[in-house]
């Protein structure tokens, strides 16, 4: 392992690109002749991933990357572009270390896990039964007067105590405090030069201080993401009776090879650490100080790492908790913590994530893709994934046997528009299995230029892969995002140039009422069915806003929706040929933006791509209905209706 890492700083990107392939530990041994695509991959389409990528460098969005992609085992991709450092001086090597913010999340959960397999965990026992000092916490409601518009603060108990399991799946009523409700305000107090959320304390020191606090909901009632993790890594600590930062080493990091991963950069690896992106204030700030040893083992985001290390992390848990015969978790274990474990009429506050938005829900430690109608990324369901603040992210996918980790550094919780296109360059490289090479220069096809004609236009694909579930690009809807919260529908943020903001719906604004049906107490998926709806129709709200006497009344009506990662493809008929090129956010199979490609026919209506991964396509209409496009037809098809 330490000659893999002396080898990949040794390597130039060049170099890289020369061999094929880098294996990330000796669970990924080389792939085998044909490289990528022995792996089900096309190179050519891998390599769009690189070129996208420096393409973010150059406008200044992030000033490197390092991506890996494992399958069945072995790696198919590992790829560094740009630079270590935020001057852009340095070029970045795929051995780099991160700071990964919040993926230190799964890792805290599956060390959890162990001592629960052990019988040294409860998942059902009350918090208190490890940590004694928070059994008394209140919880805190806001009430407003009516009459004066002022809002107090009030305190009531625990319905039930807070639970390991709610750690695990934050439904623990713990927050970061990053809102602006007077719970938050409090939790701000945490951090600074007086708190207790500072690399000179201890976990201890962290607990007895949150202890003062109340929790923002009562607990497993509301999913809201926040510190659970770090009171997690705590109770780790008393229930092993080590540190935590010296349980991981042993039990987790050591027996999985995972070399360079920790809570702080040794003075001999500092050469290889990314600079972390400009952080100006807790808790984000407190974890990326990585470059002198700490004292507080934040379980929710204090662990640095490299590309190589977190694939053999990965690789365990897609192997059902085993790695080179070394066993970590069961396969029942890893099971559990990869499947729903939220009650079905859990609240979400402020995510778009994780909930009915996202398409997503929660396990123990991982976000899980339930629901692909909803999702916003390509994907099997059941997949199941994490990012951190920095914009570190990754997946795995059983049913494809896949592994993806993109890091990248970029200022908080700015990551999530270049995880997306990352996703579907990875899913869009799959090729379609055993696609041979037609033969048509046997029996050339002739085509009239009135059929032809009728082929021309734009269509619009569900999606630019054939691996995923046809995410939908488009909806009608009013644009706003949307969290519950206090058994209230909240706005979150209007959407520029969407029917909500159009109206002016504020941040902030409370939903009472879609179409005079009182929301209050429906689920959040419910209300957003609700709220989307055909293009053009109309909706009414009524909202209530601070500092605004009695509702108000909007009616809208709803626009087309459109989610980054719409795929496209431009059909133009030229001197009796059809050129195609890709037109909109994504690459589709053998098609790029800016790259039209003259397709060969193979009858009056199905046409090929002489070169390439050879993609196929038949076009087809329905009656008078409108015309469609179908690439590689049969079991792995993408299929796309014409727009104009």
């Amino acid at each position: 392992m330490k000659r893999l890492h002396r080898l990949l700083a040794a390597l130039s990107i060049p170099c890289l690109v020369t061999l094929g392939l880098a294996t990330a530990a000796r669970a990924y041994a080389v792939a085998p002749a044909g490289g990528p695509e022995a792996l089900g991959f096309s190179s050519s389409r891998l390599a769009r991933i690189a070129a996208w990528q420096q393409s973010q460098v150059d406008a200044g969005a992030f000033s490197g990357a390092v991506a890996a992609i494992a399958r069945n085992g072995k790696v198919a991709y590992l790829r560094a572009v740009g630079f270590r450092d935020r001057a852009k001086t340095i070029p970045l090597q795929p051995d780099a270390i991160f700071w990964i913010a919040s993926m230190t999340k799964p890792v805290t959960s599956v060390a959890a896990m162990m001592l629960v397999e052990e019988g040294k965990l409860d998942l059902t026992a009350p918090v208190h039964r490890y940590l004694p000092e928070l059994k008394d916490m209140m919880v805190g409601v806001e009430t407003k007067d009516p009459a004066s518009g002022k809002t107090d603060l009030m305190y009531e108990p625990q319905k039930r105590p807070m639970t390991v399991e709610d750690l695990l799946r934050h439904t623990a009523g713990l927050v970061y405090g990053v809102g602006g409700t007077k719970v938050d305000q409090l939790y701000r107090s945490l951090y600074g030069m007086t708190g207790v959320y500072r690399r000179d304390k201890t976990l201890a020191d962290f607990v007895s201080g949150l202890a003062k606090l109340p929790l923002a909901h009562q607990p497993g009632e509301v999913w809201d993401y926040g510190l659970s993790v770090d009171v997690l890594a705590r109770v780790i600590e008393v229930a092993s009776g080590q540190p935590f930062d010296q349980f991981l080493e042993a039990r987790l990091f050591r027996p999985l090879e995972m070399v360079d991963t920790g809570f702080h950069v040794p003075e001999a690896k500092l050469s290889r650490l990314v600079d972390p992106p400009a952080i100006s204030g807790p808790p984000d700030s407190v974890m990326a100080d990585v470059t002198k040893p700490t004292k507080l083992f934040s379980g929710g985001g204090g662990l640095v790492s490299t590309a190589a290390d977190y694939l053999r992390f990965c690789q365990m848990l897609l192997n059902r908790g085993e790695l080179d015969g070394v066993r970590i978790l069961s396969p029942a274990t890893v099971k559990l913590m990869t499947t729903n474990a939220l009650p079905s009429d859990i609240r979400f506050a402020g995510s778009g994530i994780v909930g009915p938005q996202g398409g997503s829900t929660w396990g123990l430690g991982f976000a899980v893709r339930s629901d692909a109608a909803w999702s916003m990324v390509p994907g099997s369901v059941g997949s199941f994934n994490w990012m951190g603040t920095s914009g570190t992210y990754f997946w795995i996918d059983p049913a494809e046997q896949l592994i993806a980790l993109q890091l990248i550094q970029v200022a908080p919780s700015m990551g999530g528009p270049f995880n997306r296109p990352f996703r579907n360059l990875t899913y869009g490289a799959f090729r379609v299995p055993d696609q041979g090479v037609p033969d048509a220069a046997a029996a050339p096809v002739r085509i009239d230029s009135d059929t032809l004609a009728a082929y021309a236009g734009t269509y619009r694909l569900g999606s630019p892969s054939s691996r995923d579930m046809q995410v939908p690009r488009e909806f009608g809807g009013l644009g706003v995002d949307v969290a519950t919260e206090n058994g209230q529908l909240k706005v979150v943020s209007p959407i520029r140039g969407m029917p909500a903001a159009k109206a002016g719906i504020m941040a902030g604004d409370i939903i009472t009422h879609l179409d005079d049906a009182a929301i209050q107490g429906i689920s959040l998926n419910q209300a957003i069915e609700k709220m989307r709806g055909p293009v053009n129709t109309k909706v009414r709200l009524r909202i209530i806003r601070k500092g605004q006497d009695g509702p108000i009344e909007v009616s809208l009506v709803r626009a087309r929706i459109r989610l980054q990662g719409a795929a496209d493809l431009q059909v133009v008929n030229k001197d009796g040929h059809l050129l195609i090129e890709a037109s909109g956010d994504l690459p589709v199979l053998d098609f790029e933006k800016g790259a039209a490609i003259t397709v060969v026919p193979m009858s009056s209506n199905e046409f090929f791509v002489d070169g390439g991964d050879h993609t196929r396509l038949a076009f087809l209409r329905d009656g008078a209905g409108p015309m469609r496009l179908v690439l590689n037809p049969g079991p792995w098809q993408i299929t796309g209706q014409r727009i104009n």
